[in-house]
């Protein structure tokens, strides 16, 4: 009499051997191409790591749960490159870790999002996204411009991710507190030129500013459409 599926489903012990290794063979699938994605999705030129400002900004980003509601992938399509600019490239993403894709879209995609806006945009957005963007749902971060930034950890942070590949300089770590200073510094100052009162260098919303505003442009596509 011919065995069915229903006789193998009766031996305990022969259908656990059998679960286990179809899942330890998915497993090696799954899992051993990810240590040859560095070889075979390189970086694209111009694409460099985030500075030390911009690495803190993008954990404030993380942290506030901005991926919630936005992602950061322009998908190859039409109506997409025509709103957000062009389709995102796997070599853009080789220093995030992990990757900010996202799944949904209550807010707009933010992957090309870099030198769309000035920084004083970005400022009173936070602050009050409904008094530029009147109707938006979005809900208010004003703590952001209230909190001192803490640097404590940007040196560790680096170290950590140069393990996993960045290529962070000992020199660029060492020097990751002057360089937040400088480019927070550089920051302010344009918010001031821009007409914002009161701006303080150090506050979380200066490196949540210069994240945003590093966002897709390393691939310089907005100087080639103006040519």
């Amino acid at each position: 009499m011919k065995k069915d599926h229903r006789w193998l489903e009766s031996q305990g012990v022969l259908m656990s051997v059998l679960v286990t290794v179809l899942v330890l063979v998915g497993g090696i699938v799954e899992i051993v191409p990810l240590y040859y994605v560095r070889s075979s999705v390189p970086p694209i030129e111009g694409v460099k790591p985030y500075t030390p400002l911009e690495l803190e900004g993008r954990d404030i980003y993380v942290r506030e749960g901005c991926y919630n509601c936005h992602s950061q992938m322009v998908r190859p399509f039409r109506d997409e490159t025509e709103r957000y600019g062009p389709y995102s490239k796997a070599g853009e993403f080789v220093y995030d870790h992990p990757f900010q894709f996202g799944s949904k879209r209550t807010g707009p995609d933010l992957h090309r999002v870099g030198g769309k806006y000035p920084d004083s945009w970005h400022y009173y957005h936070m602050r009050n996204p409904r008094e530029i963007v009147p109707g938006s749902v979005m809900p208010k971060y004003t703590w952001l411009h209230e909190n001192a930034l803490d640097t404590s950890l940007t040196k560790r942070k680096m170290e950590v991710l140069r393990k996993l590949g960045v290529p962070y300089t000992q020199e660029e770590i060492d020097g990751a507190k002057a360089a937040i200073d400088k480019q927070a510094g550089e920051i302010a100052g344009r918010l001031t030129e821009q007409k914002v009162e009161n701006v303080q260098a150090d506050r979380e919303i200066v490196a949540l500013i210069a994240y945003l505003q590093r966002l897709g442009g390393d691939i310089h596509w907005r100087e080639a459409q103006q040519q």
